[in-house]
């Protein structure tokens, strides 16, 4: 029962958003990674943007599970730490969310939040 997850110890990924990385980048070219970056805006003040990568840039940490990888820059490291990225589907649709025990507000969507 050998756990492949490796995360840094600010940032998690949990095993459902690992499959959705692994399914999404079946089909692109090989070290395509999710890349998860914090940016100024929304209506809580920073926003998630997710995108996908295929190399790693000299400031990127790379966290990784079950084969799945995800690149996170130091400047969003530091918004992030102590987060868990997850990918859950419901009724009104399936996205990556990112479980921020730094957020002190965030918005009815939960793409933006504040500090």
């Amino acid at each position: 029962m050998p756990d492949t997850a490796t995360a840094t110890p600010e940032v998690g990924l949990s095993a459902s958003a690992a499959r959705r990385i692994n399914k999404i980048t079946a089909g692109q070219p090989g070290g395509t990674m999710l890349r998860v970056e914090v940016i100024g805006g929304g209506c809580s003040g920073f926003s998630y943007r997710f995108g996908f990568a295929d190399k790693v840039n000299a400031d990127d940490r790379v966290i990784a599970r079950d084969g799945a990888k995800v690149a996170i820059d130091e400047a969003s490291l530091r918004l992030l730490a102590g987060s868990e990225i997850d990918f859950v589907e419901e009724i009104i649709g399936a996205s990556f969310r990112v479980h921020n025990p730094n957020a002190t507000s965030a918005c009815g969507c939960g793409t933006s939040f504040s500090i």
